[in-house]
C-alpha cells in the first residue's frame, strides 16, 4: 500500500506549497532568461504570418505601451516553456508518494517524454500548422479589404494555438500511464475509437480556427496519436494477474 496514507492533509498541502514555489521560481528564471532574447523570439515567433504578408507589409501596435507589454507576454511565455520540465517533474513528485515502487521509476522517463511530446507539438503547430491558418486567413484580403494584424492579437492567437497543440501531444504518453496504471486497456481503447475520433474533431474546432484545414491539421494528428496510445498500452499496460501479485506482496509487506 503506498505509503503516505498517513501522512496529515496539512503536510499534503504544505508539500504542495513547496512544489509551487519551485514551480514559480522556475518560471521566474526562465522568464529572466528569456526577457533578454524577447524581441528575437517574437521575430521568430511572427515568421509563419509574415511569409504570408506581401514584402512591405508589417505587424502594427495600436497603443503606445502594446510592443512593451507584447514582449514582456513573450518572455513569460518562453519562460513558461523552458519550465515545462522543472513543472512535470514537481507533479511528478508530488504524487509520488501514492505510487507503488515500480510506478516510482516511471516519474523520469515520464518527465523527459512528456517534455518532448510537448516541444514536438509546439514545432509542429509552427511549422505545419500555422503556413496553412494563416495562408487561409490571408486569403481574404482584397483591394477592399486589407489585413491588418496586430502584435497583441497574433501573440495571442499563435501562442493559443502552440499550447494546445503542445497539450494534445501528450495524448500517448497520459493513456500508457493509465494503461501502466490497470485503469484503461486495449479492448477499452479500441471500443471507444469511434467516440474518441468524434471528440477530437470537436476539439479541433474548438481550438483552431473556424476553417476545415487548421481543424484536420489537429484532429489528424489526434488520431494518429491515439493509434500510437493504443500501441503503448499494448506493450507497457498493466499485466492483470503479476502486477495483482505484486500488489498483494507490496501489501503485506
Amino acid at each position: 500500500m503506498p505509503e503516505d496514507e498517513k501522512i496529515p492533509f496539512t503536510a499534503h498541502l504544505e508539500e504542495l506549497r513547496k512544489r509551487l514555489i519551485i514551480c514559480f521560481c522556475a518560471v521566474g528564471i526562465g522568464f529572466v532568461i528569456s526577457y533578454f532574447f524577447s524581441k528575437k523570439l517574437f521575430d521568430i515567433l511572427m515568421r509563419p504570418l509574415l511569409s504570408v504578408m506581401p514584402p512591405d507589409e508589417k505587424l502594427i501596435y495600436t497603443g503606445l505601451p502594446e510592443a512593451f507589454f507584447t514582449y514582456l507576454k513573450v518572455a513569460f511565455l518562453a519562460g513558461l516553456f523552458l519550465a515545462v520540465p522543472v513543472i512535470v517533474y514537481q507533479l511528478w513528485m508530488f504524487i509520488a508518494p501514492g505510487l507503488y515502487d515500480r510506478e516510482k521509476r516511471l516519474v523520469l522517463p515520464i518527465v523527459f517524454l512528456s517534455s518532448v511530446f510537448f516541444l514536438g507539438g509546439a514545432l509542429f503547430g509552427y511549422f505545419v500548422v500555422f503556413p496553412f491558418g494563416f495562408k487561409f486567413f490571408m486569403g481574404f484580403a482584397s483591394d477592399a479589404i486589407k489585413p491588418l494584424p496586430s502584435v497583441k492579437e497574433y501573440l495571442s492567437f499563435s501562442t493559443k494555438l502552440l499550447f494546445a497543440f503542445g497539450i494534445v501531444f501528450e495524448l500517448p504518453l497520459f493513456v500508457t500511464f493509465l494503461a501502466k496504471l490497470g485503469i484503461v486497456d486495449v479492448p477499452f481503447l479500441k471500443a471507444k475509437r469511434k467516440y474518441a475520433i468524434l471528440l477530437f474533431f470537436v476539439f479541433a474546432a474548438i481550438l483552431t480556427p473556424p476553417d476545415v484545414i487548421t481543424q484536420v491539421l489537429m484532429a489528424g494528428p489526434l488520431i494518429l496519436l491515439y493509434e500510437v496510445s493504443i500501441f503503448g498500452a499494448r506493450i507497457f499496460g498493466k499485466k492483470k494477474a503479476k502486477v495483482d501479485i505484486k500488489e498483494t506482496q507490496e501489501r503485506a509487506g
